[in-house]
């Protein structure tokens, strides 16, 4: 008998205890706070967490007073603060609840970009004496090494019309040299329209049209394209990192690139023009490409085309609008012009109210320094802060801009001559 009237207290002691057991809890909550990218006016952190449950409210405190209330749903939440200035230190931090406790992520410092100057200086040239001269793209090495292409007639020493075209310019930071750059084919020199020049440096340029040239220093080299590569299309624009590096576009929806010994076609999806290219390395190093495909005059695709390692996807564009260039400096950021200017931040587009002027070619050296021009000689400059339109409207038309440091390079016509505008920055 005291056997069994002990096992009966154990077992009642062992169910007593179990149930003064509390309950189990959820672990707390715990967050990381990066900054993922800033502007001039604004700045993007992501917050991270781990034994995320449930949806929270945030406080998202800037210089240790709060901004913003924020509903965070998924571990990795990116916030958006605006109204910033620019060049400005700003030290930001979150606080949230978790299991009734008050948590505190990491303090994190965003230094918001400085505005650049939006004061130029320019020069004005022309060229050509006869016929219709237009110069369509330019490079820059530096201040004194440029390089324009098109198409310049001039007169032969009668006084006549030669009907033997230049293709290209040289300006050597005192005069400009105007050439004939050959394409030879089969034994043969053509001297074709000039479309796009793309310089890595002074004996490293490369040039573009009917045929693909390169400049080492010495001599103008044809590197060929087989026909199942590139068939009988123009090339509009080159982009690249290296002569080991290189992108073709063209009409067609052509699209080839150029490891410094072979060419590989790049199956683009479309067969509309694509008029421009421009490009990137992300963090870790892959290339991205932005390509605006449209056609001038006829129906098509209107899109822009997104290139990660050759491999060819659509970026979200959903606009019946013509797009002629694209550019960009950071992944999160991408600058596009045609029929309106737009920007796109982290997957948002607004466009940038501008004059309604067709606009053909944006460039920058980071996003608080960049060029938009076009049509009726329309400039306007983007400092950081604000757009400033720098011409009046006029006769020029204007096809590619380029911009390197303090130099700007706008290039087109006006009234059948080729023309140049060089700003500095002062």
């Amino acid at each position: 008998m005291k056997k069994y009237f002990l096992s009966v207290a154990l077992i009642s002691f062992m169910l007593l205890n179990l149930g003064c057991k509390k309950a189990p809890t959820e672990p707390n909550a715990t967050a990381t706070l990066s900054v993922e990218d800033i502007s001039c006016t604004e700045a993007w952190v992501k917050i991270t967490t781990t034994n995320y449950q449930t949806p929270n409210t945030l406080t998202l405190f800037v210089n240790d007073k709060a901004n913003q209330n924020i509903t965070f749903v998924s571990n990795d939440t990116l916030l958006y603060v605006d109204s910033l200035l620019p060049n400005q230190s700003y030290k930001i931090k979150v606080t949230f609840a978790t299991n009734n406790q008050q948590q505190t992520t990491n303090e994190v410092v965003a230094t918001t970009m400085d505005t650049t100057s939006h004061n130029f200086t320019w020069q004005t040239f022309t060229f050509g004496e006869n016929s219709n001269n237009v110069l369509h793209d330019v490079a820059i090495i530096d201040e004194n090494n440029i390089w324009a292409v098109g198409e310049i007639y001039m007169n032969d020493s009668l006084g006549n019309p030669d009907p033997h075209r230049y293709n290209a310019i040289h300006w050597d930071g005192s005069n400009w040299d105007i050439k004939r750059i050959p394409y030879n084919y089969q034994g043969t020199d053509f001297y074709n329209p000039i479309q796009s020049v793309f310089a890595f440096r002074a004996n490293d340029i490369w040039f573009c049209g009917n045929g693909v040239i390169h400049w080492d220093g010495n001599n103008f080299i044809p590197i060929s394209i087989s026909t199942n590569v590139w068939g009988p299309y123009q090339m509009n624009k080159m982009w690249g990192t290296s002569n080991g590096d290189l992108y073709v576009v063209g009409n067609g929806g052509n699209i080839a690139h150029y490891d410094g010994k072979n060419w590989q076609k790049i199956v683009s999806g479309t067969t509309s023009i694509i008029n421009d290219v421009w490009g990137i390395k992300d963090k870790v190093g892959n290339s991205i490409l932005y390509c605006p495909v449209s056609s001038f005059f006829e129906p098509g695709d209107k899109k822009i085309l997104k290139i990660i390692n050759n491999k060819v996807d659509s970026f979200l564009w959903n606009k019946d609008i013509r797009l002629y260039s694209a550019w960009t400096a950071k992944e999160n950021f991408l600058f596009v012009c045609g029929e309106g200017a737009f920007k796109n931040k982290f997957g948002t587009w607004k466009q940038i109210v501008l004059p309604e002027v067709g606009m053909n070619s944006v460039r920058g050296n980071n996003i608080n320094d960049i060029f938009i021009v076009g049509d009726y000689g329309f400039i306007s400059h983007f400092n950081g802060v604000n757009w400033k339109v720098m011409s009046s409207p006029n006769n020029k038309g204007y096809s590619k801009v380029n911009i390197k440091g303090d130099v700007v390079v706008i290039c087109g016509q006006n009234q059948g001559y080729g023309i140049i505008e060089i700003g500095k920055h002062t």
